[in-house]
């Protein structure tokens, strides 16, 4: 195994397990919004903790949902045109997601900076870790359509989404 292919597979592996974790804290926390309101005091943080976690979620999961295709794709034309043309759309496809997304990240990062003047009104932690999922999810974005450009240009990827193999 390449050392690309195992770095890739890390930022795979560690974009899932973050996903993951922010599952789990969202579970959590609606197990607590649930059992709170059976017994007739749900606490006012459980709420606030369950948005945060699903934006941490989707943060950590888009890069991957780019790189397996479970973005909306529109390429029932692309794929049905003659070559090379759907591998054209798709390298461009991943070119303008790199760029927009490079394009992005310092303007949000500054929106990261914004929260530092802002807590949230019941877990009463600084919104720098809320915003900070806007960053995350350019970075995600822009990391696996980068990847895909420079796989397609040196002949390792053909652009098609990469299904795990569980599937």
């Amino acid at each position: 195994m390449t050392l690309a292919r195992r770095l890739i597979d890390a930022f795979v592996l560690l974009a899932k397990i973050g996903a993951g974790l922010a599952f789990a804290v969202l579970m959590g926390a609606v197990l607590v919004q649930v059992v709170g309101r059976l017994t007739g005091s749900s606490p006012v943080w459980s709420e606030e903790l369950t948005r945060y976690a699903l934006l941490y979620m989707i943060a950590f999961g888009a890069g991957v949902a780019f790189r397996t295709g479970d973005l909306v794709n529109v390429d029932v034309i692309s794929e049905a045109l003659p070559a090379p043309f759907p591998w054209i759309l798709r390298l461009l496809g991943a070119f303008a997601t790199a760029g927009l997304a490079l394009y992005l990240l310092p303007h949000a990062w500054k929106f990261v900076a914004i929260g530092k003047m802002q807590t949230a009104p019941a877990l009463g932690i600084r919104m720098t870790y809320v915003h900070l999922t806007v960053w995350l999810v350019l970075v995600g974005l822009a990391l696996f359509a980068v990847l895909r450009v420079i796989g397609m240009l040196t002949g390792t990827d053909d652009g098609k989404p990469h299904r795990p193999e569980e599937e």
